[in-house]
């Protein structure tokens, strides 16, 4: 990418955050900081929560696969409720079930009710997954790859600083500060949403208004259409890749790579700071170049740094490893976008909360089934399975037409 195409990228993105709509992007984007920052300081905690309640790398991704599953089946909930009921109705009450049920988490006194409130704070998260991305598409149709990458960014810095701020407190002081002192800026972020977001931004008229067999066939059939078919097995490889490694990579660190546990959180944070860049730039990439030209050179580096990671020893090569791993978080901007806009607009938030839920249910299941691999002695190999599922999705681009071309 030549210095004056990085140009012509970062003055699309300013000139984004410079519109008249700028207030509903900032109040989107800073409830996803939260939604997705929380979600992400569990990783930095899960040695915490180990110590806490004695658990083993198997029990311990089970409670990370109940944060995600749950978050994955209150998608398709999620965007049956903003196609019915608006957009921002739905984001301003994620936001508030998530500080409800977050104070929870905070104080919870034994590891079943840590189970059962993480798992409730995942499915409130969850009303929050598909509307922000139908919101956005709503507010800027010529632009919503750069006003996703905005905002999927803004969630980079959520999982940069919340993650680091959890894990210092934690530290500090005990594990539950990390969550609860969340609480009153969940309950900050909802009063922002009520006020600049509109409680409806798509059109009044949606494919589920009520649901029968005609509706029922009609969503059926464009979510067999080939290009969504392949695009969602690209979702399920990733999600999964994705999943398992921030799952587990502070782990992965302290007990493999032998890091100390301050600079394993510091390369956590890292590896979320670099998506602050790349999440914009893969976003306006899409925007230009469209899929099947965008996504393979970003899914190729993940490849070679998941290959890599096993044979790398001291911090300045993980560092550098860690600095290319976070390619991986520029894939959705550039998938998450297509799906969306594949979809007819009377039902982009059914469609789209069905897929997700498909994808992130399967997904959920990779963090339980990466711990009980690294439990039997294969951390390091279980992460050369990973780069085996990315490259597949590799493969897959070939047959995604671009959406111009239907």
């Amino acid at each position: 990418m030549s210095l004056l195409e990085t140009r012509d990228r970062l003055a699309t993105v300013r000139a984004v955050l410079a519109d008249g709509r700028s207030e509903i992007l900032v109040a989107v984007a800073a409830g996803w900081f939260l939604s997705i920052g929380v979600r992400l300081a569990y990783p930095v905690l899960l040695p915490h929560l180990r110590r806490a309640y004695g658990l083993d790398l198997t029990t311990a991704g089970f409670l990370l696969t109940a944060l995600w599953l749950c978050y994955a089946l209150g998608q398709l909930p999620g965007g049956l409720l903003a196609d019915r009921f608006g957009e921002g109705n739905v984001l301003v009450a994620s936001t508030a079930i998530s500080a409800v049920t977050l104070g929870l988490v905070a104080i919870a006194d034994s590891a079943p009710v840590v189970y059962l409130a993480t798992a409730a704070f995942g499915f409130g998260t969850a009303l929050y997954g598909v509307a922000r991305f139908t919101t956005l598409s709503d507010i800027y149709p010529d632009n919503d790859g750069t006003a996703i990458g905005v905002t999927m960014a803004a969630g980079q810095a959520g999982n940069t600083l919340l993650p680091l701020a959890a894990g210092g407190i934690a530290s500090a002081f005990a594990w539950q500060y990390g969550f609860g002192l969340v609480v009153p800026a969940f309950a900050v972020v909802a009063v922002g949403l009520r006020l600049v977001v509109p409680e409806r931004t798509s059109s009044a008229e949606s494919a589920v208004d009520s649901v029968g067999l005609e509706t029922v066939r009609y969503v059926g059939s464009e979510l067999r259409r080939p290009e969504i078919v392949t695009v969602t097995a690209i979702q399920i490889l990733t999600y999964c890749v994705w999943q398992a490694f921030t799952g587990f990579y502070p782990t992965y660190l302290i007990e493999i790579k032998d890091v100390p546990q301050g600079v394993a959180t510091g390369l956590f944070s890292t590896f979320f700071a670099m998506g602050i860049v790349v999440q914009p730039l893969t976003g306006r990439l899409y925007d230009r170049f469209g899929i099947r030209t965008s996504l393979p050179p970003v899914l190729g580096v993940v490849v070679c740094s998941l290959v890599a990671l096993p044979f790398l020893e001291g911090f300045w090569p993980i560092a550098v490893g860690t600095v290319f791993l976070s390619s991986i978080l520029g894939y959705g901007t550039i998938t998450l976008p297509y799906l969306t806009a594949a979809f007819p607009a009377d039902m982009q938030g059914t469609g789209l909360g069905f897929l997700r839920t498909v994808y992130m249910t399967i997904g959920a299941l990779s963090p339980v089934l990466f711990g009980a691999l690294a439990d039997r002695g294969y951390f390091d190999e279980a992460y050369l399975v990973l780069a085996g599922f990315v490259a597949v999705a590799v493969v897959l681009t070939w047959w995604l037409p671009e959406l111009s071309e239907q």
